[in-house]
């Protein structure tokens, strides 16, 4: 994330939340920096996703491919629930790259949402994709609606869809400090790989995985031990320098 986003985003939480709110914000995130800093990897083979939902009639499920699918309603809610304008921008540019966005509505308001890209990730990730692979990131469910089980529900009915069109892995990783995401995608078939900490430094990342058997799940010719640079054949890739231990 750019510095003058992280600027803008703290004037945002000041406006919302005032000094004191900001403050134990800070404190929150500093704490999680020092201490929680790792994110836990999760990996499933889509070719083994071919489960049929039966929704509750409250509930609707819907992939947008573009910011004019969108209802104005649900694009307001999308932006305003914390910096309308980055939010505005960010998702222009994951529409731009090709990102599907993934909603979950409750009796017709927006609930929660997910992106998902497939073939590469819109950061510098912990190892490449391949193009039948994909990549689930950004998960949110609103504060009013939680504990309704929404995030498992949208993942795994993510997942049942995209297993018709393409038959890689699926890939997603929540930080080691988000207890309900952890424990929401238990309900979910992704399994775990272990846990890793990444640098990024102009668009390279040097990645340190935390446990072997990550390393053993990775990509034929990434294994352990090595550096995986990209080839000419990566270029709509990020660059990423891998060093395991």
């Amino acid at each position: 994330m750019a510095f003058s986003e992280k600027i803008s985003r703290l004037r945002a939480y000041y406006k919302l939340h005032g000094l004191t709110g900001t403050l134990h914000r800070f404190s929150l995130a500093t704490r999680r920096t020092l201490f929680s800093s790792r994110m836990v990897l999760f990996y499933c083979d889509l070719a083994a996703e071919r489960e049929t939902f039966e929704l509750p009639e409250s509930l609707q499920l819907e992939r947008k491919a573009k910011e004019n699918d969108l209802k104005p309603e649900d694009l307001r809610d999308l932006i305003s629930f914390w910096n309308p304008k980055l939010a505005g921008r960010r998702i222009k540019e994951r529409f731009a790259q090709g990102a599907s966005l993934w909603i979950v509505k409750c009796e017709g308001r927006l609930a929660g949402f997910g992106w998902t890209l497939q073939g590469r990730t819109v950061e510098p990730h912990y190892f490449f994709l391949g193009t039948d692979d994909l990549h689930l990131f950004d998960f949110h469910v609103f504060p009013q609606y939680r504990g309704r089980r929404l995030n498992p529900l949208l993942v795994n009915y993510i997942l049942s869809t995209m297993a018709a069109e393409c038959r890689g892995r699926a890939f997603i990783e929540a930080a080691e400090w988000n207890v309900p995401q952890l424990a929401s995608l238990r309900r979910t078939p992704f399994h775990q790989l272990g846990s890793a900490r990444k640098f990024t430094f102009f668009r390279h990342a040097i990645v340190c995985f935390s446990e072997n058997k990550i390393v053993e799940q990775q990509p034929e010719g990434q294994g352990k031990g090595s550096c995986a640079l990209p080839t000419k054949n990566d270029e709509n890739r990020p660059s990423v320098l891998r060093l395991n231990h």
